[in-house]
């Protein structure tokens, strides 16, 4: 076994301890004890990296995650990257079948090259919409190189994926290597205005193709705990 194959089964290992993880959140924990899809200034979120990982131990969660847009310069920056609370993530921009969709990367190797590659190295890319829009990736491409980092890749919002039936998106990405869709999110603020499938859809999908539920509230500012509903 050479040092490649070495690195692919602790990769493996890995996925399989995360999977395992998130799988045992249950529903009820989701925004009380588990919030794997926030925002902090090193995207467009107000608070610092590391004040909302403080804000997440003062509220007790004990899964944890920040999800800015295309960059994981939090996680390289970081005094708790340490803290058993934390799982890495990031947010990757994709356009696909007429729409923007959002990939969240869960458990990556954030000093990985390859994870490099895809992150932006412009600010502007990180906060500005129409700015983001024009630099998207193709999920392939996204999802292969969150699995190379040894994480898994989970798509975001699906209800505010603009496109006519979102079944056929699902299944598309799974074929990519899809592991899961964020089923637990509040859609408030202007996700709750360009929603375009009902919120039991993702629920159904989820079930459909054997893919992971995950779940956050997607904050760009303080932290806050209320119970999912």
């Amino acid at each position: 076994m050479d040092i490649t194959d070495i690195k692919n089964e602790s990769s493996k290992a890995t996925q399989e301890e995360l999977f395992s993880r998130i799988l045992n959140i249950k529903k009820e924990d989701f925004f009380i004890r588990a919030n794997l899809h926030t925002h902090s200034k090193f995207s467009d979120g107000k608070e610092d990296f590391d004040s909302l990982i403080q804000q997440a131990k003062s509220l007790g969660l004990q899964h944890f995650s920040v999800c800015d847009h295309n960059t994981v310069e939090g996680y390289k920056n970081s005094k708790y990257i340490k803290s058993p609370i934390l799982i890495p993530g990031v947010e990757f921009d994709c356009f696909f079948s007429t729409s923007l969709i959002h990939i969240l990367g869960y458990g990556i190797d954030f000093m990985s090259p390859e994870i490099d590659k895809i992150c932006t190295k412009n600010k502007n890319e990180t906060k500005l919409d129409i700015i983001r829009l024009f630099h998207s990736r193709h999920p392939k491409d996204v999802i292969e190189t969150i699995h190379k980092a040894g994480g898994i890749a989970v798509l975001a919002h699906p209800c505010c994926c603009s496109v006519l039936c979102l079944d056929s998106l699902v299944k598309r990405l799974k074929t990519f290597g899809l592991d899961g869709i964020e089923v637990y999110y509040p859609y408030n603020r202007h996700r709750g205005i360009i929603k375009f499938h009902s919120r039991k859809k993702p629920f159904e999908l989820a079930e459909k193709y054997n893919l992971l539920k995950t779940g956050g509230t997607d904050e760009h500012g303080a932290l806050k705990v209320s119970k999912y509903s």
